[in-house]
């Protein structure tokens, strides 16, 4: 296939789409939408989100040292985006965007009751790398919406229609290709494995 070569850009896609929710010294909580999130360590869990100087809440996290991750679902696309355009500075994107606090197991910030999955997260390194600044934190509770748990306790992830983002665009996730490993899972053990599933 033909290919052109660009210059060096900010091209990996598809990329999460999360909103984190922080907190000022005067307790009063904010909502930034992100893409640029990832998990970097296992053990201890760690994620990193990556903002701004000029943002809002990177004041915010700085001052704290915590940050809560929360997933984001088709049903709060709208949501996600209208905390992605607008500034804390300006708006109380909580009540604006019709969302729910809710207490967080460990961290001083407000969870967003809306999310099925929130990640609470205290920051430990912070990294300047030019345009923005990184944050590694560390994964210190997570929240799980019991809707997404199975009759075993299993987490069933597919259920919560999470999205992503891609080149600008926000997308819904489409079906599942395949499980880690299924590539060279043996072909009887994996029909019997696509049986019990279409079976649940």
């Amino acid at each position: 296939m033909a290919k052109q070569v660009w210059k060096p850009s900010t091209l990996l896609n598809p990329v999460p789409v999360v909103m984190v929710t922080c907190v000022g010294a005067d307790k009063k909580p904010n909502i930034i939408t992100l893409a640029w999130v990832g998990t970097v360590n296992t053990k201890p869990p760690m994620i990193s989100i990556s903002i701004r100087k000029e943002r809002y809440s990177y004041q915010l996290i700085k001052d704290t040292g915590q940050f809560v991750v929360n997933l984001t679902t088709k049903k709060l696309a709208r949501a996600a985006d209208f905390c992605g355009v607008k500034s804390g500075r300006d708006v109380d994107k909580f009540k604006a965007a019709k969302l729910t606090q809710e207490k967080a197991s460990i961290v001083n910030v407000p969870l967003i009751a809306e999310s099925p999955v929130n990640i609470e997260c205290v920051v430990n390194n912070t990294i300047e790398l030019g345009t923005h600044v990184l944050f590694i934190a560390e994964i210190v509770a997570v929240n799980i919406d019991e809707k997404l748990l199975d009759e075993n306790g299993k987490l069933c992830l597919e259920k919560a229609d999470l999205i992503c983002y891609s080149h600008g665009e926000y997308w819904s996730l489409g079906e599942s290709l395949g499980y880690f490993g299924f590539s060279v899972t043996k072909r009887k053990n994996l029909k019997r494995k696509n049986l019990r599933k279409n079976n649940t």
